[in-house]
């Protein structure tokens, strides 16, 4: 059977036992050898590698092929002969300790969690004006990425947005939402996030829900960003239901984003706010596109839309008055209109 863990092959005392520490706190088992010679048995195998003296050492001096995955990690900087000689091995980083655990931790948990082949998708969906239909329009992509196959993640990022369980008529389900999770600086695993959040099955897919909820706080900058990579790290895709307004959490989720949807109301006055919207977006992000909601008013066409928001039209969603009573009863299912919009959005986000 293959052994899994990581290969550590440093001498030094202090940065082993540093080692140790950081492995343990994301749940990942070492294997040690005493030096290169006694890691040759294991050197092609192991996922990652982590080395600190390697002078005089070479791709043929102890019989190690040259790999991938290998991690220089020391107290101090190498000198010259010795990078050279790391790099013969497949090194091609270097981690100082302390300064760089944030590189080990992320090297480790990478053996732990697995990552998966495929890299997972962020969309952000804003809304233009104030009831706009955003919220709708996330719940309604997520399903459908769920329905489809694939293993979703609904991330609500407004905190005053009353809870986009209740969109989904989740509001019962057990499972943490953002006022009980603690989380600081640092990595959170997806599978962590599966254990604690709500999560049906949808179609053949699967979707989890980090919603807020009717009292405490919304997400930090950095609990956002935790979430956001982990689902992205697990090949999920991610969709985040953002506030209108300026917020550092939001803004975390606009640079990791790779399409924000501008939900935009088909009248003049939706326009002119959701141009004011996407102005701040474009600080953030350069790949925004518009969802527009509902029939065009007093004469306007797509071309006038495009020209007052400032980007392309992805889709229309009409206006239904289907939508209402559906979260009124609680049992969400996006209509033919949404779910049509929601397969355009997924199309463009691959």
């Amino acid at each position: 059977m293959t052994d899994n863990r990581p290969l550590v092959v440093v001498a030094d005392d202090v940065v082993r036992d540093h080692v140790t520490r950081l492995a343990a706190a994301v749940g990942c088992e070492l294997r040690y050898a005493h030096d290169l010679a006694a890691a040759r048995s294991s050197w092609a195998e192991a996922p990652l590698v982590l080395l600190d003296r390697v002078t005089g050492a070479t791709s043929d001096s102890h019989g190690l092929p040259r790999r991938a995955n290998v991690l220089l990690v020391r107290a101090d900087a190498p000198a010259q002969e010795e990078w050279r000689a790391a790099v013969s091995l497949g090194v091609d980083s270097v981690a100082l300790l302390p300064a760089d655990e944030d590189l080990v931790v992320t090297a480790l948990a990478d053996v732990v969690e697995r990552p998966s082949a495929r890299e997972g998708r962020v969309l952000a969906v804003v809304g233009g004006r104030g009831g706009a239909g955003a919220s709708v329009l996330a719940a309604s992509v997520a399903v459908t990425a769920a329905r489809s196959g694939e293993a979703a993640l609904l991330v609500d990022c407004d905190a005053l947005g009353g809870g986009v369980d209740l969109v989904l008529g989740t509001e019962a389900d057990d499972g943490l939402r953002w006022p009980d999770l603690t989380m600081s600086a640092g990595r959170v695993s997806m599978a962590e996030l599966d254990a604690a959040l709500p999560a049906r099955r949808r179609g053949r897919g699967r979707l989890s829900v980090l919603s807020c909820d009717r009292v405490g706080a919304g997400p930090t900058d950095v609990a956002l960003a935790a979430v956001v990579d982990a689902g992205r790290r697990a090949g999920r895709t991610v969709v985040c239901d953002l506030p209108r307004h300026a917020d550092r959490a939001a803004d975390e989720v606009l640079h990791r984003a790779d399409l924000t949807v501008l939900v935009v109301p088909a009248d003049v006055r939706g326009c002119v706010a959701a141009a004011c919207v996407r102005r701040r977006l474009s600080e953030h992000t350069s790949r925004v596109e518009a969802v527009v909601r509902g029939h065009a008013t007093g004469g306007l066409a797509e071309a006038d839309i495009v020209d007052a928001v400032g980007v392309p039209v992805l889709a229309w969603t009409g206006h239904d008055n289907a939508v209402g009573r559906i979260l009124d009863r609680g049992a969400f299912r996006p209509t033919r209109r949404l779910a049509r919009a929601a397969r355009t959005i997924l199309a463009t986000l691959a």
